[in-house]
């Protein structure tokens, strides 16, 4: 077995949590959390706790604690959804193509733990014209 850590290139550690070590970070979710995390579910529009937040920090994996989101890529989508249009670090988050509720959409997990987050759509804003729309049970706020 290897030592190697397998890490970002921000710095984070992206080595998936064992079984057990996922159970646990699990144990301290809500229903409601583990519904939208564990099971791709989705929170009411305009109802998430972060979708006004303002303040200047980071938006962390809600199961992991993996750095997800700046503040500064945050903006008013009129999705009822808090949405970014940049990732923290393009390897904290994977892709997977979504056919459910008859749509082709890409929905995004966290890279580490595997744990659903939203979609992304090409319809953001400049510069890179992407909306990452995030559930707020999803994630965790962390203030500068």
């Amino acid at each position: 077995m290897s030592d190697t850590v397998n890490r970002s290139a921000s710095g984070h550690d992206l080595t998936p949590p064992s079984v057990a070590e996922k159970a646990a970070l699990a144990a301290s979710l809500s229903e409601e959390e583990r519904r939208v995390i564990l099971h791709q579910g989705t929170e009411p529009p305009f109802c998430g706790g972060l979708l006004k937040n303002q303040k200047a920090g980071v938006y962390h994996c809600r199961l992991c604690d993996l750095p997800l989101f700046h503040s500064t890529a945050k903006f008013e989508s009129g999705t009822g959804w808090p949405s970014f249009t940049q990732l923290f670090d393009p390897a904290h988050i994977r892709g997977i193509r979504d056919v459910s509720h008859a749509m082709i959409r890409t929905e995004i997990r966290c890279a580490r733990c595997d744990g659903h987050l939203g979609h992304v759509f090409d319809d953001g804003p400049p510069p890179n014209g992407m909306r990452y729309c995030l559930n707020s049970l999803a994630l965790r706020f962390e203030p500068d």
